[in-house]
Parts: C-alpha cells; structure tokens; sequence
C-alpha cells in the first residue's frame, strides 16, 4: 500500500454515527492524509487475514502505519490527526484502557438503537472521493 495512504478508518457503513464520525473526520483533517474504507470492503480484507476479521470489532478501526488501533484506541489516534481544539482529546489517554474500551463497548454495541441503521453504504459526493478506498 502507497505510503500516502497508510492512515485507513475503517467504518460500519450502514452505522450513522460511524457515518457522522467519517464526516465530521472529513470536515476536521486539513492535512487530508485520512483515507476511509467501509469494513469487509476489498482493502479491509487485503490487510487482514480471513482468521482475525471475525474478532475484530465492527464498528470503527484506524489502521495506521502499518498498525491496527481498536476501540477507545483508534478515537484517540483519530483525534492526533485533527487541529485544535479536537486533538485535546487525545488527553483521555492517561484514563485506563479498561475503562474507555468499556465506555467504547457501551456506546458500540447500542449505537444502531441510538442512532439508527442505514439500508446502504453512504456514497460520497465527488470533491471527497478521492479519500474513499475500495
């Protein structure tokens, strides 16, 4: 994979907040080295063995230089690559994993009750294309 693209989100593509979390990402990384990639998608399965996909979480994964962020993890990887004030987040690194991946957890596994479930893939418009792997 081309060095220009070696920062991946990865997303649930039907989740509406995975989905408001890509656009909010869009709008807040100036630098646009973020690239986006729905999970289960031909780039998805080309990094990751077919025996480590089932335990990987389903909602949203950073894959960055080469490493995989999970959970609470890849949020506070995310935010690094955003500008102030939104990078001040990456301070609740000092919390305990166990506590944010358990908060992550909550949140993940009630987010299609909260915040819906779409009938497709959100197709996006053509100026952000060009961010959007296969």
């Amino acid at each position: 994979m081309p060095p220009e693209k070696s920062k991946i989100v990865f997303f649930d593509g039907v989740c509406h907040l995975c989905m408001g979390s890509v656009q909010f990402l869009l709008k807040r990384n100036q630098k646009e080295n973020l690239y986006f990639s729905s999970i289960g998608s031909e780039t998805f399965q080309s990094l990751f063995s077919k025996d480590l996909i089932p335990n990987l979480p389903d909602s949203i994964l950073y894959w960055k230089e080469d490493t995989l962020y999970l959970e609470s993890d890849a949020i506070l990887q995310l935010v690094r690559e955003l500008k102030f004030p939104w990078f001040l987040f990456f301070g609740f690194w000092f919390f305990p994993r166990m506590i944010r991946n358990s908060i992550y957890r909550f949140i993940a596994k009630r987010r299609y009750v909260w915040f819906g479930k779409a009938e497709a893939c959100m197709v996006p418009s053509p100026n952000i294309k060009k961010r959007f792997l296969n």
